[in-house]
């Protein structure tokens, strides 16, 4: 019979990984994360020796690496308890172990690392280099890698109960952590013991029921600009950035869907935008959800200002000493062609750039916040203030949920405040 060693070669096992002893060909590999959630139904007779019940059952320990399998005498109670009553104690006993996974000895860690392979690349801004991850990939391996990691690392699946989560969180109350970084984290968690539920190592998600620490600051109102800021701002930015803010604002974009915006996206007959593709810091792909990826209507406006860009030059500056030079705006119009480039190179502009140079000065000097989230809350209150349906705001945003438009996107307004109360006033008798 090979030794553990030869068995490590044999199989092509890295020193590092989980060698389980030859007796316990019924528990797998670490990674066989499926075949270690079939079940193992225990039920044990107790027996009296002695003074005392007894019963023997079969457990996982994890030791250093590795899940064996071990019998183990536990007490049951007095000798003067009857044999349906001792019968009853070995049931509550192996009621944890008959109704757990043998899955569930995975450590927390080891299941991160699964969960980066299999659930990781299903969302917004995965890439194969780990360094070019963006967006929600990039959230929530800093997410996994501050918090999760050195709180869970070493925690097993099973072990990740209500209480200990719950205590966990309720450390972070009063410590300073944003209110919206401890709903991330629980976010996160929530995706990983999800996973971990549907792969079977777990039966339920004890994430859903933690409660989070109060946000004493109470709810206030995110910053959106006033129709008049707005035009204000305008005036304050030069092109192509005005235009790119005006369309932003006036469609409800967001900047990586604007960057990836083409000429052949624009619908001129029936005024509609076509939305298929993100830019997001290098990374090309499709829009962030399936509500995301649609087409719009729009005002004509909007399509007439981006047409106007085609006949627009502007005079930047190029080299050194004061030169200056003037470019096209628009270098071509072809349906695969940006409707937003780099005036240099042509290529998707960048988003920080843009804030920086062109929109944060504006704004400053207005005495106002804005960035490229302000101006897509500013859209879905515009839509409110209009009189927008709740249903067409959440179309337009392309929300996957209305819950979002509501709670995130629309903002209280004193002035639909008072038009429902002069209207309520309107109906009273004096």
């Amino acid at each position: 019979m090979a030794s553990l060693g030869q068995r490590a070669i044999i199989t092509g096992l890295d020193s590092r990984d989980s060698v389980l002893p030859e007796a316990n060909t019924g528990i797998p590999l670490k990674g066989d994360l499926e075949r270690m959630a079939r079940r193992r139904h225990q039920q044990p007779k107790p027996v009296k020796q002695g003074n005392y019940w007894w019963v023997w059952i079969r457990d996982n320990v994890f030791t250093e690496g590795t899940i064996q399998r071990k019998t183990q005498r536990i007490k049951i109670g007095p000798a003067e308890m009857s044999f349906r009553a001792a019968q009853k104690e070995v049931a509550r006993i192996l009621g944890p172990l008959n109704h757990g996974t043998c899955g569930g000895a995975t450590l927390v860690g080891h299941y991160i690392e699964e969960y980066r392979k299999a659930n990781m690349p299903t969302l917004a801004g995965w890439n194969p280099d780990p360094k070019k991850c963006v967006s929600t990939v990039a959230r929530y391996e800093s997410t996994i890698k501050k918090y999760l990691l050195p709180a869970f690392g070493t925690t097993m699946l099973r072990d990740m109960s209500y209480s200990l989560l719950q205590r966990y969180f309720a450390q972070f109350a009063g410590v300073g952590l944003s209110h919206a970084s401890i709903e991330t984290i629980r976010s996160v968690l929530a995706s990983i013991m999800t996973a971990a539920k549907k792969t079977g190592l777990v039966d339920r998600n004890p994430v859903d029921d933690i409660s989070l620490p109060r946000d004493n600051r109470g709810r206030k109102v995110k910053p959106w600009l006033h129709p008049n800021q707005f035009q204000a701002l305008l005036n304050a930015i030069a092109e192509p950035y005005q235009t790119m803010v005006y369309v932003a604002l006036y469609t409800g974009l967001r900047f990586s869907e604007l960057a990836a915006l083409k000429w052949g996206d624009i619908d001129r007959e029936n005024c509609r935008l076509t939305i298929d593709e993100r830019y997001c810091r290098g990374d090309w792909s499709a829009p962030k959800s399936d509500a995301s990826n649609t087409s719009i209507p729009v005002n004509r406006c909007v399509i007439s200002r981006m047409d106007a860009m085609k006949g627009m030059e502007v005079v930047i500056n190029w080299g050194a000493h004061g030169a200056k030079k003037a470019l096209k705006v628009v270098r071509a119009d072809g349906s695969g062609d940006l409707v937003f480039a780099s005036l240099v190179s042509g290529t998707p502009m960048r988003e920080g750039n843009i804030l920086r140079r062109h929109i944060k000065p504006a704004a400053d000097a207005l005495g106002v916040k804005v960035n490229w989230q302000i101006l897509r809350r500013s859209f879905a209150t515009w839509l409110k203030l209009e009189g927008a349906d709740v249903k067409d705001a959440q179309a337009l945003l392309r929300h996957a949920r209305v819950q979002t438009t509501l709670d995130i996107y629309q903002q209280f307004t004193p002035e639909s405040q008072r038009r429902v109360v002069d209207r309520l006033g309107s109906r009273m008798v004096n």
